[in-house]
């Protein structure tokens, strides 16, 4: 297994109260990218939201090719959108990218 840093953008159709931003950070922190060596060393947030509604989600998810981590690190964001009381009307996602690989 390789350990993938996944990039994930969306946009926020609808004004996020912080206690949802909270519940998001909260159930996206397993995956935080903080514990590989790459995303310390970039020092990426697992959460970044611009002042246009836009965000980016940076996950780390173990896989054994870059297409399945890119579906799991998909399939935990919307997850944790959904737990956080979001629905992909009001929190849609965009295309993946992998922005690390940390063997």
């Amino acid at each position: 297994m390789t350990t993938y840093v996944i990039s994930i953008p969306g946009t926020f159709l609808r004004d996020v109260p912080d206690e949802a931003r909270t519940a998001l950070v909260r159930h996206l922190r397993p995956a935080d990218p903080q514990h590989t060596s790459l995303g310390q060393s970039e020092d990426l947030d697992i959460l970044t939201v611009n002042d246009n509604g836009t965000f980016s989600i940076h996950l780390e998810v173990d896989a054994d090719d870059s297409r399945s981590a890119e579906a799991q690190a998909k399939e935990v964001a919307a997850a944790a959108l959904r737990n956080a009381g979001l629905t992909e009307k009001d929190a849609p996602l965009g295309p993946t990218a992998v922005t690390g690989i940390d063997t």
